[in-house]
């Protein structure tokens, strides 16, 4: 009465789906999920959380007000913006500039840090829940 269609390929096979995700039921030993509520509630992902947002927090507070300083500048101190520099080059157009170098800046330092103190937090974790690192 009722066809059921047969699993695809990549299922019936064991290989992965497109994009590497599969349809094996949970109850599959393959499928075997990490304890994702015990891994968000000890202490080492809290120690996680404090040392991601102990870096992201700050540089992100102080990078707006430095870009809303920039805008506000702008806006109304055309005098101050105005004065050359060198050449054609004004004041405004080199604090411009600076705001694409210390988003370069910041990408560079959060890249430093997460090596240093995120990367090794998440090995941690990971080696204390039974999740192999890829």
């Amino acid at each position: 009465m009722t066809d059921v269609a047969p699993l695809p390929t990549a299922i019936q096979t064991g290989a992965p789906a497109f994009g590497g995700i599969d349809r094996i039921p949970p109850e599959h030993p393959e499928n075997a999920r990490p304890d994702f509520i015990r891994i968000h509630g000890s202490a080492e992902f809290g120690e996680l959380r404090h040392r991601f947002r102990a870096f992201v927090v700050p540089v992100s507070a102080l990078f707006f007000v430095w870009y809303l300083t920039y805008v506000l500048l702008t806006v109304y101190a055309r005098g101050l913006m105005g004065i050359k520099v060198i050449g054609s080059i004004n004041v405004g157009l080199v604090l411009g500039l600076l705001q694409f170098a210390s988003t370069i800046a910041i990408t560079i330092a959060y890249q430093r840090y997460a090596r240093r103190r995120i990367d090794p937090q998440v090995r941690l974790i990971r080696a204390r829940s039974g999740i192999a690192d890829k």
